[in-house]
């Protein structure tokens, strides 16, 4: 395995956020909206670049999410900072629009049983959905971004067929979208799927951009990570301190870490653009704002090189 990029322009990877969406939406507490936008912020200042923001769903679904069009009003907008949003239907992509978001996300699972249990439909309807929540994005000029959940694996049904995958982004291709994630929804992703499904896609849709989401349930987040590395991938969805895990799927944790992803890419010689150190400022302030322990590891550890005072350290005795 060769990791190191040969090239300056192979190097760079973006690294999007979606602690703020998919993380405080799983929190049992509604979290204020100063706070959101403060993490929003402060993972700006620390060199993030694209973000999963927030949600434009009903209320009364998700009520983490009420503060949408707050939460893009008041967060900085700033040169080179893409602030997505997730839109399940019409309604939520004509409030994105007037909230001046820079890219629509609307998800679709590869799996029948896992869309009827997210979304309370079947898949035909949902697609239907975008159909309309694309319509909206071009009239408005808001590029749409496809999420295909459970692309490597439905708890309710086991394996996905690569042509339940090819189905759903057929049809995102069929609407004009370029940009495709690939949802590891329930932590079922392994090295072996991740490179059968990036090919099948890249054989089909090759003009597609694809942008892969793990979660960390089974342990190997960030092994899958390599593995896309591998294939060529440049973009990963992150959530800051580890937070965050779909509610719609039994056993599944959260997402894989942002500042664990950061630091793995810039141990094997990539570029995010993020300053480590404060983002695991911003990890540490997650944690003391849901109040109680996040998974990620860099921010306990951190970086491989960070000195520690020899008299901080307590010593054997006999």
């Amino acid at each position: 395995m060769r990791l190191t990029p040969a090239n300056a322009a192979d190097r760079k990877v973006l690294v999007t956020e979606v602690g703020t969406r998919d993380g405080f939406q799983a929190e049992p507490a509604f979290i204020p909206t100063p706070t959101k936008v403060e993490i929003l912020d402060a993972l700006i200042d620390a060199g993030v670049a694209s973000f999963e923001a927030t949600s434009f769903v009903s209320p009364r679904a998700v009520p983490q999410m009420a503060d949408a069009v707050q939460v893009m009003a008041q967060v900085e907008r700033r040169k080179g900072v893409r602030l997505q949003a997730l839109v399940p239907n019409a309604r939520g992509a004509e409030a994105a629009a007037a909230a001046r978001v820079d890219m629509m996300v609307c998800f679709v699972s590869a799996s029948e049983s896992h869309n009827q249990t997210n979304l309370n439909k079947p898949i035909g309807a949902s697609l239907e959905n975008v159909a309309e929540v694309a319509a909206i994005g071009r009239a408005a000029g808001i590029p749409l971004r496809g999420a295909v959940a459970t692309a490597f694996g439905c708890p309710f049904e086991g394996e996905v067929p690569i042509e339940s995958v090819l189905r759903i982004v057929e049809a995102y291709a069929g609407l004009g979208v370029r940009h495709i994630s690939l949802g590891d929804t329930t932590g079922m992703a392994t090295p072996r799927l991740v490179d059968a499904g990036v090919a099948a896609i890249r054989s089909r849709f090759p003009e597609l951009e694809i942008a892969l989401h793990f979660h960390n349930t089974r342990g190997i987040g960030l092994a899958n990570v390599l593995a896309g590395l591998e294939l060529g991938i440049r973009e990963f969805e992150s959530s800051i301190g580890g937070i965050g895990g779909c509610p719609f799927a039994p056993g599944a944790t959260g997402n894989i870490c942002t500042e664990d992803l950061v630091y793995l890419l810039h141990e094997c010689g990539f570029e995010t653009g993020i300053d480590l150190e404060r983002a695991i400022r911003v990890a540490r302030r997650v944690e003391e704002v849901v109040g109680h322990p996040l998974p990620g590891q860099v921010m306990r550890a951190g970086p491989r090189l960070r000195h520690h005072a020899v008299e901080s350290v307590r010593r054997a005795v006999g």
